[in-house]
């Protein structure tokens, strides 16, 4: 699916720190949230979200579409850079305009379930949507974004995230739908406290 292998080619800035500050827990969690996703650097989230757009600029999207709440910060780069708005679907207390469209997304790592809701005054089906998102693990709210858009009646023309988890099954869940994926750095196994990374 992914023809183009720029979408996947390694961000050696992102490659680097990953390699010397992220904390390995077993064999599944990589943490990088004191830059990333909790604690979040301006100028490296905008590095980043820069370099998103530039390999998405191809596919000109009319709307950037992620999920609440660790999605944004990266959309909104990529949203920004490539002058259109940014729409999130809604996780914690999802009250939206009606008509919505909503998805039940079980979270093994979280336990229990997550309800994503999208209200369809924001997607419209002459849009052209690209999802970005910080991690790819297992592909739930990824997919779940893809089938919510499409439910809108928009074309999904691309999935984009700063890490991907590799030895995870998101990647080939989502090219199954027919959309090619995008990622910054590409996390090919967690053993024995450190991570194993795709090379630039």
């Amino acid at each position: 699916m992914n023809a183009d292998p720029s979408l996947i080619r390694p961000y050696a800035p992102l490659v680097r720190r990953i390699e010397a500050e992220a904390t390995v827990i077993g064999d599944q969690i990589l943490k990088i949230d004191h830059f990333l996703n909790h604690r979040i650097e301006p100028s490296f989230i905008t590095e980043m979200g820069q370099e998103l757009a530039r390999r998405l600029a191809a596919f000109e999207p009319t709307v950037i579409l992620t999920a609440e709440a660790s999605g944004i910060a990266p959309g909104l780069v990529v949203a920004q850079a490539l002058d259109v708005p940014l729409v999130y679907a809604k996780k914690y207390a999802p009250q939206v305009e009606s008509p919505a469209i909503a998805r039940i997304i079980p979270s093994p790592t979280k336990g229990g379930e997550t309800k994503l809701v999208l209200s369809q005054r924001y997607i419209v089906p002459t849009d052209r949507v690209v999802i970005v998102d910080d991690f790819l693990s297992n592909g739930r709210t990824a997919v779940a974004l893809v089938e919510m858009a499409r439910e809108a009646g928009a074309t999904v023309l691309c999935a984009s995230f700063i890490v991907e988890k590799r030895f995870k099954k998101g990647h080939a869940a989502i090219e199954a739908l027919g959309v090619p994926v995008s990622t910054l750095a590409q996390v090919e196994a967690l053993e024995n406290g450190r991570v194993q990374l795709t090379q630039p």
